[in-house]
């Protein structure tokens, strides 16, 4: 029972752990994105359409990149086995 107990609390602060990732892309893409001049995509770059269409962009980057992130550190891990002996 100790070892499933153990699974799951990694399984947890993995979960944990990929959530800060992700939501801390995300806001970098947001801050990212303020840089970028919307007057050429939209109409209105101020208005709450805008708004959330620059919320929506930022949550897809910031996802694109935290998942390549995650999976980085998914293959370095892995990475133990190939060179693990006996």
């Amino acid at each position: 029972m100790g070892d499933e107990n153990e699974l799951f609390a990694m399984a947890g602060w993995n979960g944990l752990f990929s959530l800060f990732v992700t939501l801390g892309c995300v806001v970098v893409a947001w801050i990212v994105l303020q840089e970028l001049n919307f007057d050429r995509f939209v109409r209105n770059p101020r208005s709450p359409r805008s708004r959330v269409l620059q919320l929506l962009v930022a949550v897809a980057l910031g996802y694109l990149v935290a998942r390549f992130v995650l999976d980085y550190w998914s293959w370095v891990g892995t990475l133990k086995w190939l060179f693990r002996t006996g």
